[in-house]
């Protein structure tokens, strides 16, 4: 690795810090949205199953407006016009040194190129120049990065997703662990915060003065910086390439410690007059939330052998999203749910079999004829009770008032899975997006695109709405089975 000398120019180093200069996100926003009509932001959101699904009980007969449909999205009946069902939408990403439920997992919010496993660890890579190889980038961790800064998290990975099933990954290509634990994840939002709506109005319209204030304290806290910046100064000139190396490592790590409190504090500052003046809805603490540690260890471990249990961990994490978005704690949340080890017991009323695991080998084959019908069936019920969930969690965010508009009319949210159906497929996804995202997306229909379209060109789609100007993703234009320029038409 070559190491350069790092340049420790005070401009630079002091432009994130909270305590001396009050510029980040808030005053940027405020100026761009003076003059402009008051609207709620967008929020990404993705709802993944394991399994895959039964396509024939999921894919609408009828291509164009929704009618009648199939039994597992019946659910979603009283939301028809908020819904999009796309079809034909696959993956083709090459693998080694995995299993097949890895390949997909890996692979799926990533549409990688390559999928791999070093020491361990999954490494996947798409292909950008010629035949050279870069990490790739999930499609939650990329819309993250677009909007960082406009909400307290950059995104939240929670739910029951981990082992086999690693989605989401970082630029540099490492993994972002999920949290499991609903506590635990209610505590990173709100420890230390007030539950209250967002007055996108006053937001909007009316631009304030959200410095953080405290000229004494701030007056300290520079010159703190400005003594460990002479210092690295003079320092700089004795180290070698190594430690100076170190050194750029660390004072750029304090840098993001001096971001995230100057957000912080101006977070708190715009929160304190939503408290005195909120938005229209009442945020709530979900019900299902462990009271200690002992009680999330139990509720775990319950996950995957008392269904009962399972759909209310699942309410409980569904929850936890659309109190994130409601709050705008963060605007990219991926939801991880439903186990392929997991029992069904009571779900499953067909048969003597009640692992997923087995149903989905035997309800699967490389000719539906030749798959178990009543594994088959089984597999359709689990799917159907999974679409019930999240055919609650809609009906409360259509219930949630933004001053004009339903939470869910500002949501766009991807409910899928990691794989196409149980037997590891990797054709014909089953792919539907929920809410209208700010009017960037006409619901109501069934598209059904050209066989084998990468799902690739779907996150390009997401991304676009998001701000990304990318316009590629994954292996959108890398893919064989490249369509649409890597895009997806219609979808407005």
């Amino acid at each position: 690795m070559t190491c350069r000398t790092p340049a420790f120019a005070r401009r630079t180093f002091l432009r994130g810090a909270g305590a001396s200069v009050a510029l980040p996100y808030l005053e940027a926003v405020a100026a761009a949205s003076a003059g402009k009509a008051a609207q709620p932001p967008l929020r990404m959101g993705i709802f993944t199953v394991t399994g895959g699904t039964v396509s024939e009980s999921w894919v609408p007969t009828d291509v164009g407006p929704l009618g009648k449909l199939p039994s597992i999205l019946r659910p979603l009946e009283p939301h028809k016009s908020e819904i999009l069902v796309l079809s034909n939408l696959s993956q083709a990403g090459k693998a080694q040194n995995v299993n097949a439920h890895q390949h997909c997992g890996f692979m799926h919010l990533t549409a990688a190129d390559h999928i791999d496993r070093i020491n361990n660890r999954p490494v996947c890579t798409v292909v950008a120049d010629g035949d050279r190889r870069i990490p790739a980038e999930s499609v939650d961790q990329r819309a993250a990065r677009v909007v960082a800064n406009e909400s307290l998290l950059p995104s939240l990975e929670i739910g029951y997703a981990g082992g086999e099933t690693l989605y989401s990954y970082k630029a540099n290509g490492e993994n972002v662990p999920f949290e499991a634990d609903p506590r635990l994840i209610f505590e990173r939002m709100f420890k230390g915060r007030s539950l209250v709506a967002p007055n996108w109005r006053r937001r909007g319209s009316a631009p304030a003065d959200v410095s953080p204030g405290g000229s004494p304290t701030a007056t300290y806290d520079k010159q703190v910086i400005d003594v460990v910046l002479e210092d690295a100064r003079r320092l700089n000139k004795t180290l070698g390439s190594a430690d100076r190396h170190r050194l750029n490592d660390y004072l750029a790590a304090v840098d993001g410690i001096e971001r995230r409190i100057s957000l912080m504090q101006q977070r708190m500052a715009i929160e304190a007059r939503d408290l005195r003046d909120p938005g229209p809805s009442r945020p709530e603490r979900p019900e299902g939330i462990p009271a200690d540690t002992q009680a999330s260890q139990k509720l775990i471990q319950l996950v995957g052998r008392n269904p009962a249990v399972h759909g209310d961990y699942i309410r409980t994490i569904a929850d936890l999203m659309v109190l994130a978005f409601q709050t705008d704690t963060t605007r990219v949340c991926t939801v991880g749910v439903g186990s392929d080890e997991a029992l069904f017991p009571g779900v499953v009323t067909v048969g003597y079999e009640y692992h997923m695991h087995t149903l989905e080998h035997n309800g699967n084959a490389a000719k539906v004829e030749d798959a178990d019908p009543i594994a088959r069936e089984g597999c359709r019920q689990v799917h159907a009770w999974y679409t019930q969930l999240f055919a609650n969690m809609l009906e409360r965010m259509r219930a949630i008032d933004e001053g004009g508009s339903s939470l869910l009319d500002n949501c766009m949210l991807l409910f899928t899975s990691y794989m196409a159906h149980g037997g590891h497929g990797m054709n014909n996804y089953p792919v539907l997006l929920a809410g209208r995202a700010g009017g960037s997306i006409k619901p109501g229909r069934h598209i059904a695109y050209q066989a084998d379209t990468p799902m690739a060109n779907l996150y390009v789609e997401m991304l676009a709405r998001m701000g990304d100007t990318t316009a590629r993703f994954g292996n959108s234009l890398t893919s064989p089975k490249a369509a649409y320029g890597g895009r997806l038409p219609d979808l407005v």
